[in-house]
């Protein structure tokens, strides 16, 4: 089992990063019902993923990085994202948060540390509101959601069906206070006619 040292160092996602993001989500595939894919993909497969983090804007990929090195680099223990919440343009202003962790880094932390640097990197984003979908039964990832000011929205039950068995996801909800995001006008007012 890895030890997760004193200081984890956490910087926006590379593709030098491809193999281990890869390698990581993998495992959630092949043993978990935590994510709904059900094949493993390649580094190549996963490469418009990533591309379509940039360092900057609402949509982000962290990793979280052991400050010593394996094999002459940084060894990644996990990642998080912020990704589109839906295509249509007037959701643009939600997103879909997740974290992977190393499964050997699971229950020390490494979750915690990359939402911290998450939700501040999108406090100077004009964005509002994470959602986050938790395969259940999943009472880690449940607290560490509740720990950040999620509350419970609503349960879609037995919506996916992985290794011969459906499954509920629940959903979570963040409102997020952005440093730069215009204040709300009120709704437009409906006239009766």
């Amino acid at each position: 089992m890895l030890q997760i040292p004193t200081e984890v160092q956490v910087r926006p996602g590379v593709e030098a990063d491809l193999r281990a993001l890869t390698d990581i989500y993998n495992h959630y595939v092949r043993e978990t019902a935590l994510t709904f894919d059900m094949t493993a993909f390649t580094p190549e497969e996963r490469l418009p993923w990533l591309r379509s983090h940039p360092e900057d804007g609402p949509h982000r990929l962290l990793v979280a990085l052991d400050p010593g090195t394996r094999h002459d680099a940084p060894y990644v223990l996990g990642y998080a994202t912020s990704s589109p919440y839906r295509p249509k343009a007037a959701y643009s202003t939600s997103v879909e948060v997740s974290v992977y962790v190393d499964p050997g880094t699971t229950g020390r932390g490494i979750g915690t540390i990359l939402y911290k640097a998450l939700f501040e990197a999108l406090a100077d984003e004009d964005v509002h509101r994470a959602y986050a979908a938790i395969a259940q039964p999943n009472e880690p990832s449940v607290r560490l959601h509740d720990a950040f000011g999620f509350r419970h929205v609503g349960t879609y039950t037995e919506v996916g069906r992985k290794f011969g068995r459906y499954w509920d996801v629940s959903w979570y909800e963040k409102p997020l206070i952005s440093r730069t995001a215009p204040t709300a006008s009120p709704a437009p007012s409906r006239s009766r006619r």
